[in-house]
C-alpha cells in the first residue's frame, strides 16, 4: 500500500485544549512543569509544530534538550506528537541550543531544544529553529498557536514518523566550534569553566582543551535538579570565588543550554553582555554597526557614538536583536545578560562562540581582559522591581511622567531612565543609570515613590 495524505480523528473530545496563558514569547514556549508546560500540552505541540511543518513540506525534525530532568519526559512526549504528525524525529541527546542551531542548519532541518535556559528546574520549555539555524518568525509561531486550538488529528498508520538518534552530535558541534577559528592557539592559557550543571557539561570543556587550554571546571555534574542552581551565569559569585581561590587567567560562565556567557576576570571582576560588546566591536567590518536592547549600558552607547560605530537598540529579548541584525546586515549584537549573537560565527546567540571570539580579540594583549577594557567604564545603574497592582496605570500617569522628563533633563547625557512594566508578573521595572551611583539609586528611589502615590 502507498503512503496516502488521508487524516483521522483520534478523538471526538480534543483532549489538550490550549490555554490562554500559553503564548510563545521572546524565546519559544516556556513555563512549570507541572501545570503550563505539562506532558500533554507538549504531546499536543509537538503535533501542531509537525503539522505545520509539513504543510511547508518540511517531515525532519532534530530534538536536543539541556539537563533537566523533566527533558526525558519532554522528549518522549514531542516524540509522539512530531510521529503523529507524520514528521521523522532524531534524537540529539543533552546539547546546547547553539549546537541544535548548528545542526539544523547544517543539515537543512527543524531544530528544537528543550531548555528552559537560565531557569532553575522547576520550569522547561521549548525552542524553535528553522532550516537556516535561527529562530520561528513570529508568523509561524501564530500558525502553531492557531493550530492549537483545534482538535488533534493524527495521520494515518502508513504515514507515521519514525525516530532515531543522532550518535555524534555533540562531535559534529565541538569541530564545529573549533574550526570555526584557524588560528586560535590556547596553550599557556589557564581557564575555569562553569557550566551550570547544563548543555555544556560535555562539549565546552572538550572545546577549550582541545585548542590547548588548561581547563578545569566546575558546575559540571548535573543530576537532572541542580541546573543553574548557585552556579552558571545566572550566579556568576559562584565562579568568582573559585577564581579567587585559584590561579587563572580567566572564568567563564555559561547558562543551561548556552546560550548566554559572562566572564571573570583574574582578579574576580564579572564582566557582562555590555562588556563583551565593546571588546567584539574593535573587530568590526567597517559597514557594520552594533545592536543593543533596551538595558545596553548608556555608557556603551557613547563609546559607540564617540568612536562612528552605529548602534541601534530593540526590545528586550535576543530574538528582537536578531532579527533587527538581519534587517540591517550586521554581524553583532547581545544583551547586558549575555546573549551574544555573532552573525559571522553562528546563525544564533553561543555562548561557547562568543567566548571564543572573546579570546581571540584579547590574544594580542597575551590574553589580557583588563588591557582589552582600557578606556570603558559602564555606568552605575539602579533597577528597582516594584510591586503594584497595576503598572500600567502609572505608565500613563501625567504626574509620573513630568517627574521622569524632568530627572532626564537633569540627567543629560550622563545617564538615562528606563521604565518597563513586566510581561510576566505586576512588576513595574524603574531603572536610572547615571555617572554616579549615589545619583543612580537616589533617583530611582525618589521615582519609586513616586509611583507608589499614584
Amino acid at each position: 500500500m502507498s503512503k496516502t495524505s488521508s487524516l483521522i480523528k483520534t478523538e471526538a473530545v480534543d483532549l489538550f485544549p490550549l490555554r490562554t496563558d500559553r503564548r510563545f514569547g521572546t524565546d519559544g514556549i516556556r513555563g512549570p512543569v507541572t501545570s503550563t508546560m505539562n506532558p500533554l500540552f507538549v504531546t499536543k505541540l509537538g503535533w501542531a509544530a509537525g503539522s505545520v511543518l509539513r504543510e511547508e513540506g518540511i517531515s525532519k525534525v532534530l530534538i536536543g534538550k539541556d539537563t533537566r530532568i523533566s527533558g526525558y519526559m519532554y522528549e518522549s512526549a514531542l516524540q509522539a506528537g512530531f510521529i503523529s504528525a507524520g514528521m521523522d524525529v532524531s534524537l540529539l541527546g543533552p546539547l546546547p541550543t547553539p549546537g541544535v542551531s548548528f545542526l539544523a542548519n547544517s543539515n537543512n532541518q527543524v531544530g528544537l531544544v528543550i531548555s528552559a535556559s537560565h531557569n532553575l528546574f522547576e520550569d522547561n520549555g521549548i525552542k524553535f529553529f528553522n532550516r537556516d539555524g535561527q529562530k520561528f518568525s513570529s508568523e509561524l509561531e501564530q500558525r502553531i498557536e492557531t493550530k492549537l486550538t483545534q482538535e488533534m488529528i493524527a495521520v494515518e498508520s502508513i504515514n507515521l514518523g519514525k525516530a532515531t538518534r543522532m550518535n555524534d552530535a555533540q562531535g559534529r558541534y565541538i569541530e564545529f566550534c573549533k574550526s570555526s577559528f584557524t588560528n586560535l592557539d590556547l596553550r599557556n592559557l589557564s581557564i575555569l569553566l562553569d557550566c551550570a550543571n547544563g548543555a555544556t557539561y560535555s562539549v565546552a570543556p572538550k572545546v577549550f582543551s582541545e585548542l590547548g587550554a588548561k581547563v578545569d571546571v566546575i558546575g559540571s555534574s548535573p543530576d537532572g535538579i541542580n541546573i543553574n542552581q548557585n552556579c552558571g551565569s545566572t550566579s556568576p559569585e559562584f565562579l568568582k570565588e573559585e577564581i579567587m581561590k585559584g590561579s587563572y587567567d580567566l572564568g567563564i560562565a555559561f547558562d543551561g543550554d548556552g546560550d548566554r556567557i559572562l566572564i571573570v576576570t583574574s582578579d574576580g571582576e564579572i564582566l557582562d553582555g555590555d562588556d563583551i560588546l565593546y571588546i567584539l566591536s574593535k573587530n568590526l567590518p567597517s559597514d557594520s554597526g552594533v545592536i543593543g536592547t533596551l538595558m545596553t549600558n548608556k555608557a556603551l552607547e557613547l563609546h559607540f557614538q564617540k568612536n562612528n560605530i552605529s548602534f541601534l537598540r530593540t526590545d528586550v529579548g535576543d530574538k528582537y536583536v536578531l532579527h533587527r541584525l538581519i534587517k540591517e546586515s550586521w554581524v553583532l549584537g547581545g544583551e547586558p545578560s549575555g546573549h551574544i549573537i555573532c552573525l559571522d560565527s553562528s546563525p544564533t546567540g553561543d555562548a561557547i562562540i562568543a567566548a571564543l571570539k572573546v579570546l581571540n580579540s584579547i590574544k594580542d594583549t597575551n590574553f589580557s581582559l583588563k588591557k582589552s577594557l582600557e578606556g570603558f567604564k559602564k555606568f552605575p545603574q539602579t533597577l528597582i522591581n516594584l510591586k503594584v497592582d497595576n503598572p500600567n496605570k502609572i505608565i500613563v500617569s501625567d504626574k509620573f511622567w513630568s517627574h521622569v522628563t524632568q530627572i532626564e533633563k537633569q540627567l543629560g547625557e550622563n545617564g538615562r531612565v528606563l521604565i518597563r512594566p513586566s510581561g510576566t508578573e505586576p512588576l513595574l521595572r524603574i531603572m536610572v543609570e547615571s555617572h554616579d551611583p549615589k545619583v543612580s539609586e537616589d533617583l530611582c528611589n525618589n521615582l519609586a515613590e513616586l509611583a507608589q502615590t499614584i
